[in-house]
């Protein structure tokens, strides 16, 4: 019985630790990247909420339709943007999902399917209320994303005879001279790209609950 316990509070810790991040994030960028922050750290605090230990804390009821209704609300504000493609459509896919995962760990939905309520996600034992073919589907989505983020996170190998930016680089040496600064903890790009893989895992870690 430790090992759900454990892992609802690492979920937890690292949700939340990634929501932080995001929210310091929305203050640099284009409003279209700020915007994309915003609906980031909501989703990375959803998440934390969601994977609360039920030993620490049972949600009401109720908390089940909030949940429903804010992430449908994302999610209809995500279609705007999700014109513009890319990863406004993960947003999208995140939103829906947040709110499927919500009418399926409701306690009317468990009773339903004749299973128990999963406990927050991972807090307890049993299963929720799921949609087999569209809990399958989404953990294939989100398996494909955790790969293409992880893949993404490697760094490439640089070119026969370049430097690395040591000592003997341009760029290395800018920042000696009062040159380029190093970017802001919220404007780095590898940093927001690990905060999405780090989401994307606990999304396949709480859909496989279901």
């Amino acid at each position: 019985m430790h090992g759900p316990a454990l892992s609802g509070w690492l979920l937890m810790v690292l949700c939340g630790a990634t929501g932080a991040y995001c929210l310091l994030r929305t203050r640099t960028g284009t409003a279209r990247e700020r915007a994309s922050a915003r609906a980031e750290a909501l989703m990375g605090f959803g998440m934390a909420a969601m994977a609360v230990p039920a030993a620490l804390l049972t949600l009401p009821e109720w908390m089940w339709v909030v949940y429903a209704v804010v992430f449908g609300a994302a999610a209809l504000r995500a279609v705007g943007f999700a014109r513009a493609g890319g990863h406004h459509l993960h947003h999208l896919v995140g939103s829906l999902a947040m709110v499927y995962m919500a009418v399926a760990m409701a306690p009317g939905a468990a009773h339903a399917t004749g299973g128990g309520h999963a406990g927050h996600g991972t807090g307890a034992a049993g299963s929720a209320g799921g949609v087999p073919l569209l809990t399958g589907a989404l953990l294939v989505y989100y398996a494909l994303y955790v790969l293409h983020s992880a893949g993404r996170l490697i760094p490439a190998p640089a070119p026969v005879g370049v430097p690395d930016g040591g000592g003997g680089s341009p760029r290395g040496s800018a920042g000696v001279g009062g040159g380029t600064a190093a970017p802001a903890w919220g404007a780095r790009p590898e940093l927001a790209l690990a905060c999405r893989l780090t989401m994307g895992i606990g999304m396949f870690a709480m859909l496989l609950t279901l």
